[in-house]
């Protein structure tokens, strides 16, 4: 057994379809995020896996053998294997084009699936384990591979839920069999079970969730009698026509259990917080992942198999508290953690914006909140208009414009929080990564004076100039929020862009940017750190060497100590923390 890593996941492991004992997880070795192997049998764990970048995506097949995508600083790698018990590390499927990971599948009878993106097109191939592939498909779309059916006859590529066609099948020698049409159409795989080449989807009905299922005889079927009021994920149980559903609801998460057959639907009980990650296994039992704003992650297996050891277990200090803020387009949920006891002077506060727009802040452990609140912060976790967990009307309330709706309700949060006298009127700060960093720079530009400082760690600062260099998935994106692309609708991008705000931020400024992220790219800004020199505003910039989703702890090290220097030298210094060092964040930063 090594020594040398701490398990903070955020999935569970994967394990082998054949002996449930073997599993590969990732978790910190080293300050990185690497791939392990866990035998539950003998308790034994080893590491796989050691990139300078870390390594994140990771499989394990029938045959015992471990599958990773070993990736650069850019993203941009292919996939590679080793036998369980060590031995030599060989190209999973030699000759295939580097790019970035759209998703790999490994049937039982060894057909291997997998998809990488490029600039221009995203190449699906199929082979066997270290032979040389044959490509299936070559297409402009950004997709990713949704899933494989048991036979390996047929696979499921997914694009994003809104799009014209949300979900493709097609046969493993390129023949589309069927184009489900979106919006609203998510794709959550083929069950393993020999057989029974039935898809797996979850439909938008407009004002719910529903669960929904694709058959080549069958066609496209929408389950209207289960449905969900927030936001599903869903996976097939190991055999029947059973499904676990997992739901996002105000920040916490439940678990059901759906027979399909009978129509019945019933709670799995769980304990009050976060599930990050849930899978059924024979018999009915279920592992997942559990965590809350005081706990770290937690494994827990119903059925009693032995899971990897957690980390060392922490006591976060501070108070933590739900918050509904009342607005004229409803309430707005906050996660609130006050440092220190109940009474006494409000405290300064840090908003942390979460990213997406479609995520959600939740009752999880985050290494960043710890920090601030043992540092004497409060810290604001605002599920604003776009974010998930509270329902499809929500998700898509954008009244005010894009970005301008978040900053309205981080806004409203904000002053309710003061006339109640929880936080400091005078010492509140943004905080935010990718689109979460983007609000925190439009809220400062454009409604300033309501912030005594900001963070945005590699933000959007000039949508139309993100828009020509970023990644064709988050194009679309933009064109379907904005209904156009810039050249389209120019005012729309410019009236979001915090560019155009630049010269009225008042509030200090840190920003953070990553010379290799390809989803905000380092140029727009640059253009806009010139702007803020141009306009006299006081700022500071802090540049890494790495992508947008680094796997690298000692980066995430680094922009938790800067921005805390940065916040103890401009808000009114906080009461004083608990003896002990605060801990490095858990986890890589938020997706846009």
């Amino acid at each position: 057994m090594t020594d040398s890593y701490q398990v903070f996941l955020a999935a569970l492991p994967d394990v082998c379809p054949a002996d449930r004992r073997r599993m590969v997880f990732t978790a910190d070795a080293a300050g990185r995020c690497e791939v392990f192997t866990w035998d539950a049998q003998s308790r034994r764990i080893r590491q796989v896996t050691s990139s300078r970048v870390g390594t994140v995506h990771r499989a394990i097949d029938a045959d015992g053998y471990v599958w990773w995508f070993d990736e650069n600083a850019s993203g941009e790698g292919r996939w590679w294997f080793q036998h369980f018990e060590g031995g030599p590390r060989l190209p999973g499927l030699p000759g295939t084009p580097a790019g970035l990971p759209r998703g790999l599948a490994v049937t039982a009878d060894g057909t291997v699936a997998a998809a990488v993106a490029g600039r221009r097109h995203t190449v699906l191939t199929t082979g066997r384990r270290g032979h040389v592939p044959r490509e299936v498909l070559r297409t402009p779309r950004p997709c990713r591979l949704a899933g494989v059916s048991p036979d390996g006859e047929l696979i499921a590529l997914a694009s994003s839920a809104d799009d014209a066609v949300a979900v493709s099948v097609v046969t493993r020698d390129g023949r589309t069999v069927a184009d489900l049409p979106g919006p609203g159409l998510w794709c959550q795989g083929f069950p393993s079970s020999p057989g029974n080449p039935e898809l797996l989807l979850v439909r938008d009905l407009g004002d719910a969730y529903a669960l929904a299922t694709w058959t080549a005889r069958h066609g496209l079927r929408t389950h209207h009698w289960c449905t969900f009021d927030t936001e599903i994920s869903a996976c097939w149980y190991p055999e029947g026509r059973e499904v676990l559903v997992r739901q996002d609801r105000h920040g916490r998460s439940l678990l059901h259990r759906v027979v399909l057959g009978s129509r019945h639907r019933g709670l799995v009980p769980t304990p009050s917080g976060t599930l990050l990650d849930a899978a059924p296994r024979a018999t009915g039992a279920v592992d997942y992942l559990w965590t809350a704003t005081a706990h770290r992650p937690v494994l827990r297996a119903t059925d009693g198999i032995a899971l990897p050891p957690a980390g060392p277990q922490v006591v976060v200090p501070g108070r933590h508290t739900d918050r509904w803020t009342p607005t004229a387009s409803g309430r707005v949920h906050s996660l609130l953690s006050l440092p220190g006891p109940a009474g006494g002077t409000p405290p300064p506060a840090v908003f942390l914006v979460h990213g997406g727009p479609a995520d959600h802040d939740r009752d999880a452990y985050d290494g960043t909140v710890h920090s601030l609140v043992a540092s004497g912060y409060a810290v604001v976790r605002v599920n604003y208009r776009g974010s998930t967990g509270y329902g499809p009307r929500w998700r898509r309330a954008f009244p005010a414009g894009v970005g301008h709706t978040q900053v309205e309700d981080l806004d409203a949060v904000r002053a309710d929080l003061v006339s109640r006298g929880l936080i400091a009127g005078d010492a509140v700060a943004l905080w935010g990564v990718s689109w979460g960093a983007y609000l925190v720079l439009l809220a400062l530009g454009s409604r300033p004076g309501r912030w005594q400082a900001g963070v945005a760690v590699k933000p959007v600062a000039d949508w139309a100039a993100a828009h020509r260099a970023t990644t064709p998935a988050l194009r679309a994106l933009d064109v379907r929020m904005f209904g156009g692309t810039p050249d389209e609708v120019p005012e729309r991008y410019a009236g979001s862009s915090p560019l155009t705000y630049a010269s009225s931020v008042t509030a200090p400024l840190l920003v953070v940017g990553a010379d290799r992220d390809t989803k905000c790219p380092p140029g727009q800004i640059r253009a806009y750190l010139r702007a803020l020199t141009a306009a006299g505003v006081p700022h500071e910039a802090m540049w890494l060497d790495t992508g947008h989703d680094g796997y690298d702890g000692a980066a995430h090290v680094a922009v938790l100590r800067r921005a805390l220097s940065f916040l103890r030298a401009r808000l009114p210094r906080p009461a004083p923390r608990a003896p002990g060092r605060p801990p490095a964040p858990a986890g890589g930063p938020r997706p846009r």
